[in-house]
This record gives structure tokens, C-alpha cells and sequence, in this order.
């Protein structure tokens, strides 16, 4: 049987459109493979360039389930919006949404001047503040840098 995809559900195609949603969010949900279970956490992160730059702890799980596999799938969305065709018809309420998914493969960031300067794209994703950095707060971090292979993205509007 043929699935019908709701009409109101579009393909995001445009790459400033997909652009502006992953800036726009404000956190964004990292899935990973943990041998043959799924891991997914939640992440503050900076993009410039069309490069994705996350941070952490240097040590934990993820950083030893992407040592294992290094392929990941970040999800980020915006402008949510519960609504209802038919107030009192449940089935007729819908979540308005624009949404990204990104695919690539991590890379750690290890020289200095690059772990600051991702720390720094990071920071301005939330704040006009131009932050300084000392070098223990930079050396006691992970960065972790993804060039996107895929970006795709969906949104439902209203018809």
C-alpha cells in the first residue's frame, strides 16, 4: 500500500532556507550508533561556514561511542506551533514545524587556535558578547567539527 504524505508537509530544498533554520535553533539532538543501539543527546552548538561545531566534556560516552563510529545525524527545528483544524476533532491537531537533518562524519579538533576559534563560533550563536578565552577553559574541552555530506529538510504548514 502506497503511503500518501500529508499535503501540508513540503520538502525544504533551498539551501538558505535550510541554512536558516539550523541558525535559528537553539540546541540541536546528535544521533550516534552505540554498537547496535541508537544514542542520541542534546547539544549547544555553533555553524559558520557551512561547518557544524559542537563541544564537551574530553571524556564520557559519546566521545567513546564516536570513537567506535564517527558517523552521525544531527536534527535541529523551528517555529513550532500546536494548532487544530477542528477544535474539538483530535485528530485534526497538527504541530507546525521547520525541521533539518544533517548527516556527516565527526572530527575532533585538536590545535589550539582552532578549538578557540570553534569556541568562539559557538558562544556567538547565543550572544553578541565577543568572549575571551583562557587557555585552561580551551584545553579542557572537546570540539568536535562536522562538514555535512546531507542536509535535508521538511515543513508543515498550514494549506
Amino acid at each position: 500500500m502506497e503511503h500518501i504524505r500529508d499535503k501540508a508537509i513540503k520538502d525544504i530544498t533551498n539551501p538558505a532556507e535550510l541554512e536558516d533554520v539550523i541558525k535559528r535553533a537553539k540546541f540541536c539532538h546528535i544521533g550516534m550508533v552505540d554498537g547496535n543501539e541508537p544514542y542520541v543527546i542534546g547539544f549547544n552548538f555553533g555553524y559558520k561556514d557551512g561547518v557544524l561545531y559542537l563541544h564537551c566534556s574530553k571524556h564520557g560516552h559519546k566521545l567513546d561511542v564516536l570513537a567506535k563510529n564517527n558517523r552521525i545525524c544531527a536534527a535541529f527545528d523551528v517555529d513550532h506551533d500546536f494548532f487544530s483544524r477542528h477544535e474539538n476533532v483530535a485528530c485534526s491537531w497538527r504541530m507546525r514545524y521547520r525541521s533539518v537533518l544533517m548527516w556527516g562524519n565527526v572530527e575532533m579538533v585538536e590545535e589550539y587556535n582552532s578549538k578557540l576559534e570553534a569556541l568562539k563560533i559557538i558562544m556567538a550563536h547565543y550572544s553578541d558578547i565577543d568572549f575571551e578565552f583562557n587557555p585552561p577553559a580551551v584545553n579542557n574541552v572537546a570540539i568536535l567539527r562536522v562538514i555535512p555530506d546531507r542536509i535535508t529538510g521538511r515543513k508543515f504548514e498550514i494549506l
